[in-house]
């Protein structure tokens, strides 16, 4: 699976901060029960490595990816763990190696149009917009899509499910990132139906 093949697998692929181990495959199953199997964990939490672990060997369905890499050294766990993609908020020559050299799908985060060249010079058309609403959002996209018509963009970052579908009109947009199919309110209180069901309207935009 190549980056344009991970983000065309729903509109939505939810951020995801697991700060309990015991929540990570019902939550899991939850979301591929509602049509979303690309899964990305944020190393905002101790344990999300685990966690991707946990969900790659329990959960044949989903595509467990991870988020929030900043370094080379947090690449490799996460590759061990089994992550199946990798997510960052920026992009470094280490890293942009590190993705080749792993050979999973990789969105490096931009925010600039040369942010944006840097990161297609390195080999990646596939990109993380971060952090979207903040940096110009819809706007920025499209003033992005007449010099940079071939990059691909996953914006991420102030998106919910209002304003989701403005994104996805975008010819430059393949899916968008955000952390609403996942309340942390839901998760604590193992509402898995009502992930469920937020993933569905999620695979509806």
């Amino acid at each position: 699976m190549n980056a344009i093949e991970l983000l065309q697998q729903s509109p939505v692929m939810p951020v995801i901060v697991i700060k309990d181990l015991d929540t990570a495959i019902p939550l899991a199953r939850a979301l591929v029960a509602g049509g979303v199997r690309s899964l990305e964990i944020t190393l905002r939490s101790s344990v999300a490595l685990e966690a991707i672990r946990l969900i790659a060997d329990a959960v044949p369905d989903a595509l467990v990816g991870v988020g929030t890499i900043r370094n080379t050294r947090q690449f490799e766990a996460a590759v061990s763990a089994g992550a199946k993609f990798a997510v960052s908020p920026g992009l470094t020559r280490d890293i942009a190696k590190a993705a080749r050299d792993s050979g999973l799908p990789f969105l490096p985060g931009i925010a600039t149009p040369s942010e944006s060249m840097f990161a297609a010079d390195e080999g990646f058309i596939v990109q993380k917009l971060f952090p979207a609403e903040a940096i110009g959002g819809v706007a920025l996209l499209k003033a992005l899509y007449g010099p940079l018509p071939d990059i691909r963009f996953c914006p991420t970052g102030g998106i919910n499910a209002g304003n989701a579908k403005s994104y996805l009109a975008l010819p430059n947009v393949e899916c968008v990132g955000g952390s609403w199919l996942t309340p942390e309110s839901a998760i604590a209180n193992g509402q898995w139906d009502l992930i469920t069901r937020l993933a569905k309207e999620a695979c509806l935009l």
